[in-house]
């Protein structure tokens, strides 16, 4: 069941392009605020090797993640760092046995049914694509560079981890 539909990506996608930089900064304080942890696995990319576009890369994902989350209506909990770990640990037995799959021959099967039951396709699909473009946007970048993977597997987590969170309804709601 998707609690941030397409809608809600798209009218955050919408706010952050329209949003000045102080404005962007505020969303980020209040993030700083609710959501300190997923803010952390951000800005903690620097000391494991990320340039600082790789960090704004992520910061602008986190952005869209916490404006898509507001606009859904739902109240969510701040999100710890163990259940960062414990989402972490999950993808990485995904893709663990996406890859025991692969040499099965069954792994395009593994990734769709993971896709299709997963609780929140919309904001799934955001996070993919900007990864991807993020990979083949800079010709300079070393597409093996360490870097990268703790880059990619921040954007993943933080998804994961939104996805995963229990919500319950506003007082609007």
């Amino acid at each position: 069941m998707n609690r941030i539909t397409a809608e809600n990506v798209a009218a955050a996608i919408r706010k952050l392009k329209s949003m000045s930089l102080p404005q962007k900064e505020e969303l980020a304080e209040e993030i700083h605020r609710d959501q300190p942890h997923l803010l952390a696995s951000c800005v903690v990319q620097p000391k494991l090797g990320a340039h600082i576009n790789d960090v704004e890369f992520l910061l602008n994902i986190l952005l869209v993640c916490y404006q898509a989350m507001k606009e859904s209506g739902l109240r969510w909990p701040m999100i710890s760092e163990d259940e960062q770990q414990r989402q972490m640990q999950r993808w990485i037995g995904a893709l663990d046995f996406s890859e025991h799959a692969q040499s099965n021959g069954a792994s395009g099967s593994a990734r769709q049914q993971y896709v299709d039951q997963y609780p929140e396709r919309p904001l799934l699909a955001f996070v993919v694509n900007e990864t991807n473009q993020w990979l083949r946007g800079s010709s300079q970048r070393n597409r093996e560079a360490e870097s990268n993977k703790f880059v990619i597997m921040a954007s993943m987590n933080l998804v994961n981890c939104i996805a995963s969170a229990p919500v319950t309804m506003t007082a609007h709601g």
